[in-house]
C-alpha cells in the first residue's frame, strides 16, 4: 500500500505540468479598516459556478474565461458582502481590488464549496467574543465536541477530551500558536503536555481546527485533531481592560498600537499587549494564582508580494493548589467540598518565544512560506495523588521539573498548476523541531520544601525532521481530490543521571513514520457538500520509552476515516455532520507521575458529530454541537474493554445576541454524560450540565461586560479519576473516585476603553 501511495504522489509531483490557462480575472481582498489582506475569503462567479478562496496575500484568480461580462461576489464572515461587475476582453486580464467593511455576524456569508472542507472553524472564531473566557486554554472549547478540565489550581495545563479520547494534556491533539508548537514532547508531567496560558485571549484573531489525521502539514499528536491559534496581525484600536470577580479575582489587559496611521497606510503594523491575572480561587486554601503575559508583534507587507512577521513574548505563572480529593473524605465530613488533603501542591512555569515568518509570492505565482522559532521553557509541579499510600510517614507528594529549549524551522511551497488538463494545487513542505531538555526530574518531596528521594533524572534530546507533499486536484468545479504523503523521522536520546549498572547511561534510537492521506470533497449543489476523508497519523512516545526499546512502539499509528455532510438548509442556517472512525496502535506509555512504563493496548473509536449554526433574526444566533463516541480497547474481553474517562456523549451550545446599538449577550450550556472511570465500568465518572452567560454594552469608547459561570450553582466534578489512595490513619488503601470540584456560581465584571485608530 505504501508503494502505491508513493507511486501516486510521485506521478502527481513529477508529471509534466504547465501554468493554468491565461488568467482572465485576478484580484486581491483587503479589510477596509486595517488595510490588511483577508485570507480565506470566498470569491465566486455565480454564472459559471466557479469559486476561488483567497490566499495568505488575499489574492485569488480565475482561469480560462471567455470574453464577456461577469459578476464577481466576495464574501467573508464578519464583513459586508461586495459584488462587482467586470468586463473581460480576450487576452487582457482584469484586475480587481476589494476592500470589505466589517459588519455584524451574517451566516448567509458562509459558502459551501468544494475547495473548503468545513467553514465551521471560521464561525467559531468570530463568535468567540460572545463567550465567557478567562484564558486561551478555554478557547479550545470552540472546537465542537472538545471539553477541558482543570485539576491543579488554574496554573497547570487543562485536561482535554475529544472524540472518545481522554487526551490528558495533549497526547492526541496537535496544538500550535502562530505555527509554533504548544505540545511538549517527553514532558516531565506527561507526553504532549500543552499549556496555552501564554496566549492573551484578546490577541487571538482566529482558531483554525480540524478533526482526524487527514492534514499533511499536521504531524506529531494530530490523531484526534489539531487546533492552531492565530494572533492578530494588526490592532484596529488600542485598548485598556480591567476585570474583577468573586474569589479575589482580578485581571488587567493592555494592547497598544506602536505605529501611526501613516505606517498603517504603508501596511506596517506593530503592537504590544500585556496581561496580568491574580486569583485566590474558590477553594478553602487560597490558590494565589499569578500570571503575567507580554507580547510584541510586527507585520510588514512589502511590494504587495512579501509579508514579514516577527513576535516576541514572555509568560510567567505560579500558583498553589488543593489537588484532587477522595469522595470518602467529603462524605464523612473530614474535609469540605472545596477542601484539601494536601494543600501544598502547586507549581511554577515560564515560557519565552521568538517567532519570525517570511511569506513571499514568487514570479511564477507560487507562494513560499518560511518560519523559524525558538522557545525557552521552565516547569516545576508539585502533586499528591495517593496521599499516604506509598509513604505513610511523609506522604506521597512528588515534584516534576524540567527546563528546555526548542528550536524549529519549517518551509512550504504552494503553486497552482494543471495536470491532465485540470487545475492542480501543489504543496510541499519540509522542517524540523529540536527539543533540548535539561534535568527532567521526578522526585519524592514533602511540603514542597524537602526532597526525600530522586526517582528519575536525566537529559533528553529529541529531533523531529519531516517532509510532506500534498496535491489537490480539481476534477470539476464541484469535485476535488486531495492526495498527500507525510514522512517523519524522530531521533531519541536519553542521558540517565541515575543510571544503574545494568542500564546504559545513554540510550539512543530513531524511528520513521509514513502517513498517507486521501480526501475527497464534492459539492452536490451550492448548499450541499459531502466529503470523505481518510488517512494515517501518529503520536510519538516519550523518549524515556522510545530510546530504550526497539522502536516499534515509538510512533504508534492512527488510522481514521470521516464521512461528512455540510448543508445550508436555509440562507441563514448551517449544518455539519460526520460519521467517523479511528484506530490507534499498541504503544508503551511513560507514566510521568510514577516514573514507570505501562503498556497501552490497541484501541478503536467511532462516533458521530453534529454541529448546527443558525441566525434566527438579524441579531439572534443559535449554535449547538452534539458529539457521540464509542471508545473501546480492541484486545480486551467484552465488558472489560472500556477506556477510562473517555467521553461518550457531549454537547455544547447556546443563544447569542448582538445588535448595532452596542448590546451583546450569550447564554451557553455545557453537557457531559456519565462515563466509565475504569475498564469494566464498575466505577462511574459523573456527568454534568452547566449554564454560563455573558452580556456587554458598548457606549462610544467604553465597553461594560458582566459574565457568569455555573448560573445554576451545580455541585459538579470537573476532573475525576479512579485512584487508589490511603489517608492518614487508614490501615488499608481505598480505590474510588478522586475529583476536583468545578467552579461554583461565579460573577465577573469588566470595563474596557478603546482609543486611537
Amino acid at each position: 500500500m505504501r508503494k502505491g501511495w508513493l507511486f501516486l504522489l510521485l506521478c502527481l509531483t513529477i508529471a509534466q505540468v504547465t501554468y493554468a490557462h491565461e488568467v482572465s480575472i485576478k484580484g486581491v481582498v483587503y479589510s477596509k479598516i486595517t488595510n490588511t489582506p483577508l485570507e480565506g475569503a470566498i470569491v465566486s462567479i455565480t454564472q459559471l459556478e466557479k469559486t476561488s478562496v483567497t490566499d495568505r496575500f488575499g489574492k485569488y484568480a480565475f482561469h480560462n474565461l471567455k470574453a464577456g461580462e461577469y459578476e464577481v461576489k466576495v464574501s467573508y464572515l464578519g464583513f459586508l458582502q461586495e459584488v462587482q461587475t467586470v468586463s473581460v476582453t480576450s487576452g487582457i486580464p482584469a484586475v480587481l481590488t476589494t476592500h470589505l467593511e466589517t459588519s455584524n455576524l451574517e451566516l448567509q456569508e458562509v459558502s459551501v464549496v468544494a475547495k473548503r472542507e468545513n467553514p465551521l472553524q471560521l464561525i467559531s472564531a468570530v463568535d468567540a467574543q460572545l463567550r465567557p473566557i478567562h484564558n486561551a486554554q478555554e478557547m479550545l472549547r470552540m472546537v465542537p465536541g472538545l471539553i477541558i478540565a482543570q485539576h491543579a489550581g488554574g496554573g497547570k495545563a487543562e485536561q482535554i477530551f475529544l472524540r472518545g479520547f481522554d487526551i490528558d494534556h495533549g497526547t492526541d491533539i496537535s496544538l500550535t500558536a502562530d505555527g509554533m508548537p504548544v505540545n511538549m514532547v517527553s514532558h516531565a508531567h506527561g507526553q504532549g503536555y500543552s499549556d496555552l496560558h501564554f496566549l492573551i485571549p484578546e490577541t487571538i484573531e482566529a482558531v483554525d481546527f480540524g478533526k482526524g489525521p487527514y492534514h499533511a502539514d499536521k504531524g506529531n499528536f494530530a490523531t484526534a485533531g489539531y487546533a492552531d491559534f492565530r494572533t492578530r496581525s494588526v490592532l484596529d484600536q488600542s485598548m485598556l481592560k480591567f476585570e474583577a470577580g468573586q474569589f479575589d479575582t482580578y485581571r488587567a489587559v493592555g494592547m497598544v498600537n506602536l505605529l501611526g496611521q501613516n505606517a498603517r497606510n504603508n501596511q506596517q503594523n506593530a503592537y504590544i499587549a500585556s496581561e496580568y491575572l491574580f486569583s485566590n480561587g474558590y477553594f478553602e486554601s487560597p490558590q494565589g494564582l499569578n500570571r503575567f503575559n507580554v507580547l510584541g508583534r510586527y507585520q510588514g507587507i512589502f511590494n504587495k508580494n512579501t509579508i514579514l512577521t516577527a513576535s516576541l513574548s514572555a509568560f510567567k505563572s505560579n500558583w498553589d493548589a488543593s489537588g484532587q480529593i477522595p469522595e470518602r473524605a467529603v462524605m464523612d465530613g473530614s474535609i469540605g467540598r472545596f477542601g484539601a488533603i494536601d494543600d501544598t501542591e502547586g507549581g511554577y512555569t515560564s515560557r519565552y518565544n521568538a517567532n519570525i515568518t517570511l511569506d513571499k509570492t514568487l514570479g511564477n505565482g507560487a507562494l513560499l512560506k518560511n518560519q523559524a522559532y525558538a522557545v525557552k521553557y521552565g516547569f516545576e509541579l508539585y502533586s499528591n495523588f495517593t496521599f499516604f499510600l506509598n509513604d505513610p510517614e511523609n506522604g506521597d507528594q512528588i515534584r516534576q521539573k524540567e527546563n528546555r529549549e526548542i528550536y524549529g524551522y519549517q518551509s512550504s511551497y504552494e503553486q497552482d498548476l494543471t495536470f491532465l488538463g485540470f487545475p492542480l494545487r501543489h504543496k510541499m513542505g519540509v522542517g524540523f523541531r529540536y527539543d533540548d531538555i535539561h534535568d527532567s526530574e521526578l522526585s519524592r518531596t514533602k511540603n514542597r520544601s524537602t526532597t526525600l528521594s530522586q526517582v528519575q533524572k536525566g537529559d533528553i534530546d529529541e529531533l523531529n525532521a519531516f517532509t510532506y507533499v500534498s496535491e489537490t486536484w480539481e476534477l470539476t468545479p464541484r469535485f476535488t481530490v486531495n492526495a498527500a504523503l507525510r514522512a517523519d523521522r524522530i531521533f531519541f536520546t536519553y542521558r540517565n543521571a541515575l543510571a544503574e549498572q545494568d542500564i546504559p547511561a545513554v540510550q539512543k534510537n530513531a524511528q520513521n513514520r509514513f502517513s498517507p492521506k486521501l480526501n475527497l470533497t464534492y459539492a452536490v449543489s451550492p448548499v450541499v457538500q459531502v466529503y470523505l476523508n481518510s488517512g494515517m497519523g501518529y503520536h510519538s512516545n516519550d523518549t524515556r520509552v522510545s530510546a530504550g526499546t526497539s522502536g516499534r512502539e515509538a510512533l504508534p499509528a492512527a488510522r481514521g476515516t470521516d464521512l461528512g455532510l455540510t448543508f445550508k438548509p436555509a440562507n441563514r442556517w448551517f449544518l455539519n455532520t460526520a460519521l467517523w472512525f479511528l484506530d490507534l496502535d499498541q504503544e508503551l506509555v511513560y507514566v510521568g507521575d510514577e516514573g514507570v512504563v505501562e503498556p497501552s493496548g490497541k484501541s478503536r473509536r467511532y462516533g458521530v458529530d453534529v454541529s448546527v449554526r443558525g441566525q434566527i433574526t438579524d441579531y439572534l444566533y443559535l449554535d449547538t454541537d452534539l458529539n457521540l463516541a464509542r471508545p473501546r480497547a480492541r484486545d480486551e474481553e467484552r465488558g472489560n474493554d472500556y477506556i477510562p474517562l473517555a467521553p461518550t456523549i457531549t454537547s455544547t451550545g447556546g443563544l447569542s445576541f448582538q445588535n448595532k446599538k452596542g448590546f451583546k449577550g450569550s447564554m451557553r450550556y455545557r453537557f457531559v454524560g456519565d462515563r466509565a472511570a475504569n475498564e469494566d465500568y464498575s466505577v462511574t465518572a459523573s456527568g454534568y450540565f452547566l449554564l454560563d452567560a455573558v452580556a456587554s454594552y458598548t457606549y462610544k469608547n467604553l465597553e461594560f461586560k458582566l459574565s457568569g459561570e455555573n448560573l445554576l450553582n451545580s455541585n459538579w466534578k470537573e476532573a475525576q479519576f479512579d485512584t487508589e489512595s490511603r489517608l492518614a490513619g487508614e490501615i488499608d488503601p481505598v480505590s474510588e473516585i478522586h475529583f476536583t470540584p468545578g467552579t461554583p456560581f461565579f460573577l465577573k465584571f469588566g470595563v474596557a476603553y478603546t482609543f486611537g485608530k
